[in-house]
């Protein structure tokens, strides 16, 4: 659990990132080298890499280096333990407000019966 929740925390972390998020979006297309994915940003290409070297080490992001040239693609199965956290999430909300939905419908039909 401890292993599965530090993997949560990176990915979390890395999209806490607008920069990286962007690179994200840029790599939904397709695989990228580096240079393209720091044309649109403005930050330098040192700071490029850091930002890189994040998305990797949460999963998300896996890179190749051919020559002088590294490329990058998103990671198949990066986001599924975020994914999963959030539709857990998701499932315990939607059957708290069905609860509550049964319960107000019970009170309201004590009113319309005159049992309060």
């Amino acid at each position: 659990m401890l292993n599965q929740q530090t993997a949560l925390d990176l990915t979390f972390q890395a999209l806490a990132d607008p920069g990286r998020r962007a690179m994200l979006e840029r790599l939904s297309r397709g695989p990228a080298a580096v240079s393209e994915l720091a044309q649109p940003l403005t930050m330098s290409l040192p700071a490029v890499l850091q930002h890189l070297n994040v998305l990797e080490t949460a999963g998300l992001v896996t890179s190749q280096k051919t020559g002088r040239i590294r490329t990058c693609q998103i990671a198949g199965s990066g986001l599924s333990a975020a994914q999963a956290w959030l539709a857990d999430r998701r499932a315990e909300w939607e059957a708290r407000f069905d609860r509550l939905e049964t319960y107000l419908n019970g009170l309201q039909e004590e009113d319309r019966n005159g049992c309060v």
